[in-house]
């Protein structure tokens, strides 16, 4: 991706509007917030409807043209007349939804400065060499349906990685909540933009970590995105009375799945095997407090920006289980959930966003994530660059998540600076 210079307007002469956004941003933060004040944004849950329609009603109010594709991701472009169709686009944006008892500003503060940005770029009239397009991405956390990033993988035309027919956790489909949504599961592969029509990929992110707050920089710099697999472990076992069963005669696939939970994290803590590996859902039926569990199903969250170290790290796990259940006498099953690969920043955006932040007065430094973002399925089909501002304590995926208002907005003037070098 090649940088250059805009004589029209200086950028300089720009900015956006602070306090318009740090407005949106508390007025999102109360759609879908629980009593303790974190937020449950699931993707296609009702809240997260609400937002997403509050998003389009801020959109048409600045004037700015918005859709929802056969995926659900809401698109927001400059209106009729102004609109570039011709040229290719400059994607910014991020998600909506939330994990449950989330924080405000995970994806959601990157769509809302994306917006921004438009709503800014069209009120001084700037012609860009891209289109310039606001996106959502639906179920980018994949909560409440196992399918995480869901939208990004439709728009870059992974259909191949998604199930015909998606059901959340439970079961239940998500065919008739995508249509509540907007979108068309039998028309899903219309939402796949095609080559060469995407010029690059910005997305703004909170840090969801402690690097840039402890080194006192402003803004992040991401060079790489680590990978991640997904595995679903189903055990099985005998169900039975817990008073009445004796000890040596039990099948028990709760105790089975305690032991893997340690293993799983040993792969990471003792073993090394990938940079950190974690099993954070289980599920038992009928989970009864007299009961003998009949099955476990549990997720393993393995993580590395290694391809190499995180496949082994897979088979190791595979392996884990499959002792484990043998030696407790119950069964295992293991299929994939989800996998992303690594991802590396283009150069040319980096350079923009480290250009633009000095020109700013921020300072900054170059890292990696260790979180996934849609940014990595992006990858397949354009250049991406990301910009990371600090989080207060370190914390994401809690209520507690935080970022001063001074770096919100230094965020976003970084972002909107590097889009105008492009």
């Amino acid at each position: 991706m090649t940088t250059g210079s805009i004589a029209h307007p200086p950028r300089e002469k720009m900015a956006i509007d602070g306090a318009r956004l740090l407005d949106r941003i508390e007025r999102f933060a109360a759609i879908g917030r629980n009593a303790t004040g974190g937020l449950d944004r699931v993707a296609f849950g009702d809240d997260d409807l609400r937002a997403r329609a509050e998003f389009l009603r801020e959109a048409a109010a600045a004037g700015l043209a918005g859709s929802v594709d056969a995926a659900g991701n809401i698109l927001v472009r400059r209106p009729p007349g102004l609109a570039r169709p011709d040229l290719p686009a400059l994607l910014v944006g991020s998600h909506l939804d939330t994990v449950v008892n989330g924080g405000r500003l995970d994806g959601a503060y990157g769509v809302l400065v994306a917006l921004e940005i438009l709503q800014t770029v069209v009120e001084h009239g700037v012609e860009l060499s891209y289109e310039p397009v606001a996106v959502v991405f639906a179920n980018e956390e994949g909560a409440r349906f196992p399918q995480p990033f869901w939208g990004s993988r439709a728009l870059a035309g992974h259909l191949d990685e998604l199930p015909a027919e998606p059901c959340d956790h439970d079961g239940a489909p998500l065919r008739g909540p995508l249509a509540r949504a907007g979108g068309d599961l039998d028309r899903l592969a219309t939402a796949a933009w095609p080559p060469g029509s995407v010029a690059a990929y910005l997305e703004l992110h909170v840090e969801q970590g402690p690097v840039l707050e402890a080194g006192g920089e402003r803004i992040g710099v991401v060079s790489d995105i680590t990978g991640r697999t997904l595995l679903i472990a189903v055990v099985r076992g005998g169900a039975g009375h817990a008073g009445t069963t004796p000890m040596d005669l039990r099948c028990d696939p709760l105790a089975a799945a305690c032991r893997m939970v340690l293993a799983i994290e040993s792969l990471s803590r003792e073993q090394r095997l990938c940079r950190v590996s974690t099993v954070g859902r289980l599920d038992v039926r009928p989970n009864s407090p007299n009961t003998i569990a009949r099955d476990v199903t549990l997720t393993i969250d393995l993580r590395d920006g290694d391809p190499a170290r995180l496949a082994g790290a897979e088979q190791a796990a595979r392996d884990l289980v499959a002792s484990i259940a043998a030696e407790r006498g119950a069964e295992a099953e293991v299929s994939v959930g989800t996998r992303s690969g690594p991802a590396h920043a283009d150069a040319g955006l980096m350079a923009a966003i480290a250009e633009s932040a000095a020109e700013l007065g921020h300072a900054h430094r170059t890292m990696p994530s260790g979180a996934g973002h849609d940014a990595q399925i992006i990858s397949s089909i354009a250049p991406f660059g990301m910009i990371f501002v600090p989080s207060v304590g370190g914390v994401s995926h809690v209520p507690e998540e935080d970022t001063a208002d001074a770096d919100l907005i230094a965020g976003a003037e970084v972002l909107l600076h590097t889009a105008l070098r492009l």
